[in-house]
């Protein structure tokens, strides 16, 4: 990259799964820049701040605020929070919750009624928090044997974890070197991660065009090209729709102006002679509207072309 780019100016983005010992030595040699996201665990130290009320709106339903680190070293740490994410990590805490919960009391009920194998127990229960270990955290389980030797389960939730669980719902951690960024240039650099992953499913959803495993680096390469061309094209919609007054995000406008479709009327004559004409729809009015705002008229025919 350096050698393709040069090292000027150059600032090195990367998401969790890309962070490691390794590549952050990398990045601190000869003082390169970079913004990193970091693991959830990271949040823990930021408890406090994510208490505070100083958070600053750099997006809809987004908020973000700059932190020291708790090390005293001279990285920044940018923590950011989602009210969207938010919902969505909520929805997913409470149904793997409810999972645990509603298997465990019959469990439980069961050792009570029957004489089982504490072994043979804690397994099923690993088996069961493995598979939702999304929640396996806001539960204590034991399983130790009564006075006959058999298996008996207790369990209980842990508050603090269930309170720590709702407060870090949405929240996610940057870390950077870059100490002249505000935070909300710090974040919209980041997240330009998520729109170049969403380039590459342009082509996939919006293009129709099925994923390929590929295994020849010539048909990568050409994947890659693919992808970077519905990019482009997508940012350049994005902008027409921005300057438009349309939001920045051209699907919605797409999926409305899809339905607009042409239609071929056919005129028969009595020499036999079909005369054909294809004849655009009228438009609803709120697709005149998105087509006034966009500056385009739509023609009231097509002139057919014969391959």
């Amino acid at each position: 990259m350096e050698k393709r780019y040069g090292k000027s100016d150059c600032i090195w983005v990367m998401d969790r799964g890309m962070v490691s010992e390794d590549n952050i030595a990398f990045l601190k040699q000869e003082n390169r820049r970079y913004i990193l996201g970091t693991t959830k665990s990271h949040l823990k130290k930021f408890e406090q701040r994510l208490l505070e009320e100083d958070w600053h709106t750099v997006h809809a339903g987004v908020e973000v605020k700059l932190s020291p680190s708790p090390d005293g070293d001279e990285e920044t740490f940018i923590l950011c929070r989602s009210q969207d994410q938010r919902s969505k990590d909520e929805a997913i805490l409470r149904r793997f919750e409810e999972r645990i919960a509603s298997r465990l009391e019959p469990m439980q009920a069961r050792c009570e009624k029957q004489r089982r194998d504490q072994r043979k127990v804690e397994r099923e229960i690993g088996r069961l928090l493995g598979k939702n270990t999304r929640a396996a955290g806001l539960f204590d389980v034991e399983v130790k044997p009564d006075e006959n030797g058999h298996a008996k389960i207790t369990w209980k939730k842990i508050a603090g974890r269930r309170d720590w669980a709702t407060l870090s719902a949405g929240c996610y951690l940057l870390q950077s070197n870059v100490r002249d960024w505000s935070d909300k240039d710090l974040w919209k650099a980041y997240i330009q991660l998520t729109e170049a992953e969403a380039a590459f499913h342009i082509h996939k959803s919006d293009l129709s065009i099925r994923p390929i495993w590929h295994q020849k680096q010539d048909r990568v390469l050409a994947h890659i090209l693919v992808g970077f061309l519905a990019y482009v094209l997508w940012k350049t919609l994005a902008a027409l729709c921005e300057k438009a007054g349309l939001g920045h995000e051209p699907r919605r406008v797409l999926e409305e102006l899809s339905q607009i479709r042409s239609t071929d009327v056919v005129l028969p004559t009595r020499d036999g002679i079909e005369i054909r004409k294809r004849c655009v729809t009228k438009p609803t009015d709120h697709q005149a509207i998105l087509l006034h705002q966009l500056g385009q008229t739509l023609p009231s025919s097509l002139q057919q072309t014969e391959f």
